[in-house]
């Protein structure tokens, strides 16, 4: 697979993907180019050290949505590099076919991301509770959100079952999503949180858990309880993405 093929994959299965360039610096390198995956690794070599600063500085794109040139030192001297990024929409995936979830999906699709729904009870999740879903998946949570996350998903645990409940948290919490909550009161989130210990779950992998979930805006219904989930899904992907957009060199920030 070439890497024209590699990025028109990507962009079919809706996975981010950014492509370097090198359009000024030595003759030898102009129009080398690189692939960079979300996690970092790619393809392409040109020089060790160049090698390493643009799939770094790639990667800080990706998280951020931006494609743009920068000015990367080199011992061969100064390279302009144009990254290129593709980055779908956002993926929220709600578990759970409740009330809270026909509305944070509604929410959701308004905000443009895209939004799976989980839950393998078919009498709560049909096409006529959630039309606005990109997809219904009828399973159990354990079983398809490994293959379902990336490090641009945010999960969102809403049951109230700790059969569907805790067997979905570890699993998102043991992925790359960037956002994982659960829905509960203070004292139903510190059983499950003991539950969880006593799985095995350590505390810095517990600590990633917004629960309850959502901010507190003194939510009572359902729509309420939705924006202020919604909310602070926004506000984690926004102080992830100004990290790193500050982690990217002066010379090469957007």
């Amino acid at each position: 697979m070439n890497w024209f093929e590699r990025v028109r994959e990507a962009i079919r299965k809706e996975e981010p993907i950014a492509l370097a360039t090198v359009i000024r610096g030595p003759e030898a390198w102009l129009g080398a180019k690189w692939i960079i995956e979300p996690d970092g690794d790619g393809w392409g070599k040109v020089h060790p050290e160049l090698d390493r600063r643009v799939r770094e500085l790639a990667h800080r794109y990706l998280t951020i949505g931006h494609s743009g040139t920068a000015l990367l030192p080199t011992p061969e001297g100064e390279v302009e590099v144009y990254i290129e990024t593709y980055v779908p929409a956002p993926l929220l995936i709600i578990v759970g076919g409740t009330h809270i979830g026909i509305a944070l999906a509604s929410i959701a699709k308004i905000l443009g991301w895209r939004v799976y729904l989980v839950d393998p009870r078919r009498t709560f999740a049909t096409p006529e509770r959630f039309p606005h879903v990109d997809r219904l998946i009828h399973a159990w949570p354990d079983e398809v959100l490994p293959d379902l996350i990336t490090p641009q998903t945010a999960v969102a645990v809403l049951t109230h079952d700790p059969k569907l409940d805790d067997p979905a948290v570890i699993a998102a919490l043991q992925s790359p999503a960037f956002y994982v909550g659960a829905l509960g009161s203070r004292k139903t989130n510190a059983r499950r949180l003991e539950r969880l210990r006593r799985k095995g779950i350590p505390e810095h992998v517990l600590a990633r858990l917004h629960a309850p979930i959502g901010l507190d805006i003194g939510a009572r219904t359902p729509e309420e309880i939705a924006l202020s989930i919604m909310a602070e899904i926004v506000a984690e992907q926004s102080r992830l993405r100004q990290a790193a957009r500050a982690a990217v060199p002066e010379e090469a920030r957007p």
